[in-house]
């Protein structure tokens, strides 16, 4: 690994525009991480490389990376791009036990994150090196969010987690596992108890529906429930997926890990809608995949399709009334999620839009001062690069909140 890392290094053009920065939704100083590591300096190129993005040695795993840094490498346009991802996993993953967050005194300010998800421990990052005391209120055991829950362990090894979370003891952070706020404890229970700004990070953890006959069917599972913990499901040697991103080939990939002999991703339109690497690895591990399948109902013996018809520029132009039972001994549906409505439940003037997401403003404020949020909760099913780029706008925000409450 090292040898390979070291020869991607050196193919590195150290350009005077760095395409590879631009393509980066956080700007990660891909050229001067690379310069460091050349000249011996791996742990000055990995605390400049994790100041940028507290979560660089995640981000250097599940990234997309052919769409972002490494596509756009001008390398790339003529043979292949430098491995940018395997530099910054090296980096990364080499110094971020033995590596010093250096945090200012403590300021007597406490801040609660609900969510230890990506923007969760980003902004309990930003703020504790800021001299905040923070406390993360999560509802499940386990530090990560969609990390830990959401995606297969051999794309992301949990054990990265636990560092993270031996980190973030290490500088002082507070970690209340199972604690789901707007439950027993709500939002107004931390403003009694003294926080002076709140933030939320709690992810997208309501399946979307597909709203057929048949979903509440004993053979019918939902992609975010079973990747949480896929060792609880019994599937059966046929698996029929319904939907085809990113999500949909973790769950195919782990079903046939898992055991299953036939696995099949189904989508109504005419391509995958996850990234090029995540559809071929999919097909490499034996998944198949049927396009212009429009779902219409789940039986006890499987989905029920419709064939979408198309013309030869892609246009939409028919649906058959002819309907095509799939066997399967379970049915997963892949379609994306949505917020889960407790917090704007139980927390009154926290406003969210029709679809469920938390309205914020353009620094992540939400509609009670004091009170912001990023990620998911906001964008949407988004990615985790995304996620960490607006929390760290949003933790420079509650840090301006928080100083300017101080003034008055």
């Amino acid at each position: 690994m090292a040898v390979h890392v070291i020869d991607e290094a050196n193919r590195c053009l150290n350009c005077k525009k760095p395409l590879c920065m631009q393509g980066c939704p956080i700007h990660t100083p891909i050229p001067q991480m690379i310069e460091a590591f050349k000249d011996g300096g791996l742990n000055k190129a990995g605390v400049k490389v994790f100041e940028n993005n507290p979560m660089s040695l995640v981000c250097s795993l599940v990234c997309n990376h052919e769409k972002q840094c490494e596509g756009h490498c001008i390398l790339g346009r003529k043979g292949q791009p430098v491995h940018i991802s395997s530099i910054e996993n090296y980096i990364s993953d080499t110094i971020f036990d033995k590596m010093k967050v250096e945090c200012k005194p403590k300021n007597g300010k406490k801040v609660a994150v609900i969510g230890a998800g990506p923007a969760g421990i980003t902004i309990a990052f930003l703020l504790t090196k800021e001299g905040y005391s923070v406390t993360i209120f999560d509802a499940k055991d386990k530090v990560g969010g969609v990390l830990q829950y959401g995606i297969p362990d051999f794309r992301l090894p949990k054990t990265i987690l636990e560092r993270y979370k031996k980190k973030l003891l290490e500088i002082g952070v507070k970690i209340r596992p199972n604690t789901a706020i707007g439950t027993a404890l709500e939002i107004k229970d931390l403003i009694r108890d003294g926080y002076q700004s709140i933030f939320i990070g709690t992810g997208v953890w309501r399946p979307k529906t597909l709203g057929v006959k048949g979903e509440s069917l004993g053979n019918v599972h939902y992609a975010i429930d079973y990747l949480a913990n896929p060792d609880a499901y019994n599937l059966g040697e046929t698996v029929a997926i319904i939907g085809m991103g990113n999500s949909a080939m973790d769950v195919a990939r782990t079903v046939i890990r898992h055991g299953a002999r036939k696995v099949t991703l189904y989508a109504r339109g005419l391509s995958s809608n996850a990234s090029d690497h995540e559809t071929a690895y999919a097909k490499l591990d034996g998944a198949a995949f049927q396009f212009g399948k429009q779902i219409v109902e789940i039986t006890d013996e499987g989905p029920v399709f419709e064939n979408v018809r198309y013309d030869m520029e892609g246009n939409q132009i028919g649906i058959d009334e002819e309907r095509e039972q799939v066997l399967a001994d379970s049915t997963i549906i892949s379609i994306s999620q949505g917020p889960k409505s407790k917090l704007v439940n139980t927390t009154k003037g926290l406003l969210a839009s029709q679809n469920g997401l938390l309205m914020t403003d353009e620094k992540g404020q939400t509609t009670i001062p004091g009170i912001f949020a990023s990620g998911d909760v906001v964008l949407g099913a988004r990615t985790v690069v995304e996620a960490v780029a607006y929390s760290k706008a949003v933790a420079l925000a509650m840090d301006e909140y928080m100083k300017s409450k101080e003034e008055s």
